[in-house]
């Protein structure tokens, strides 16, 4: 491929290099997929208002994000199966983004573990966190991350129980990939791939392969996994959660107001404007439709993000105005990474950090601090 300009280049090399399952793992929303969709589109709705003859020699981006200084307003979302994109996937994402001077959050289901990803980077990151049924293995989790010096717990609210993904089901998705013939047929054209995992150990749920009690095969992972997401959750175990964690709370998964107010009450540090990048309940509004509201109603409480749909530093700048603190990418950069690994993702931040940079300046402002809503035209439709 020629030069990557833009992250749609990125995506269409990671469509050849990565097997068709993991690929379609990133790649999908839940049944229609209309939430996916809605999710990037609906960004196109806002457009922005051009400004000329204004001093835009000096600009930055830089800012904060609970406290951590960040080289944009922008984190790389918790994502599952990340070490199935590229080997040890999750290793080379936390690299790039610290290189790059972002925030990285490793996912419950990671290939890589807590621990292997501490060893390997030397840079605090954040931890997100499913509510399991076995409590103890979720104190446990909470405890593996705080000994790994994880700065934020991000805990994801929004995933009880699972959406249908049909093409998570038609693939047969499974970590590592079973030997079947459609597979084999599959990874026999991706020897890229193959021989990144050939090269490592670490192929399965690093997380919970050897840390949940009796999950040591592939059998019994998705047995524990298929019964462990807990439909009981509720703002009881945020408290509860948040007393055992005793660092910065993270809570994603919001797409109400009313939400917004009770993930405000708990003391949590920060929320997220979240439908899990359409993979959950199809049919609900895009991320960026709910977030204006949800910043009405509580930024002044607690710092609001969002994610979902952000392909652009021009995806960036919109939520900024419409009031984010901050914005997470998923895949983003889980392209750049099956794409060209941790390059990839590096070069995933340099494109949406450059569009970014660019586009404000455009707008007439020189500091994303400054960055408002009067920087987009009204929106009537």
């Amino acid at each position: 491929m020629g030069v990557i300009t833009c992250n749609e280049d990125l995506r269409k090399l990671a469509e050849r290099r990565v097997p068709r399952m993991f690929y379609d793992y990133v790649d999908c929303g839940s049944w229609t997929e209309t939430t996916y969709r809605e999710n990037e589109r609906q960004f196109g709705r806002w457009k922005f208002r051009q400004r000329v003859a204004v001093d835009i020699d000096r600009r930055s981006l830089r800012t904060r994000m609970i406290g951590q200084e960040v080289a944009m307003p922008v984190a790389l979302a918790p994502t599952g199966l990340t070490g199935m994109q590229r080997a040890d996937g999750e290793i080379l994402a936390a690299r790039a983004a610290a290189r790059f001077g972002v925030p990285f959050t490793l996912s419950t289901m990671s290939i890589c573990s807590i621990e292997d990803v501490a060893a390997a980077t030397g840079a605090p990151f954040w931890f997100q966190l499913y509510v399991m049924r076995d409590r103890d293995f979720v104190e446990r989790l909470i405890d593996r991350a705080r000994a790994a010096g994880c700065s934020a717990l991000m805990l994801t609210l929004d995933l009880q129980i699972l959406g249908q993904r049909h093409k998570d089901l038609k693939n047969g998705l499974t970590a590592p990939p079973r030997p079947t013939l459609r597979n084999l047929v599959d990874l026999a054209t991706k020897p890229r791939w193959c021989l990144g995992m050939l090269g490592t150990r670490r192929r399965t749920f690093g997380n919970i392969v050897g840390h949940a009690r009796g999950v040591d095969s592939l059998d019994s992972l998705n047995a524990w996994t298929n019964e462990q997401f807990d439909p009981h959750l509720n703002w009881g175990d945020v408290e509860w959660i948040k007393r055992r964690w005793g660092g910065p709370l993270i809570l994603k998964g919001i797409m109400d107001a009313e939400d917004a107010r009770h993930a405000a009450d708990t003391g949590a540090d920060a929320l997220v404007v979240s439908n899990h990048g359409g993979r959950q309940l199809d049919g609900a509004p895009a991320s960026i439709e709910a977030l204006p509201a949800i910043a009405a109603a509580v930024g002044s409480r607690i710092e609001v993000w969002m994610d979902g749909g952000i392909r652009s530093g021009q995806d960036v700048l919109r939520a900024i105005a419409l009031g984010a603190r901050g914005t997470l990418i998923g895949r983003a950069f889980l392209y750049g990474l099956g794409a060209l690994g941790e390059a990839g993702v590096s070069r995933c931040l340099e494109l949406i950090h450059r569009e970014l940079d660019l586009s404000m300046a455009f707008c007439g402002r020189t500091e994303i601090g400054r960055v408002d809503r009067s920087v987009l035209l009204p929106n009537d439709t």
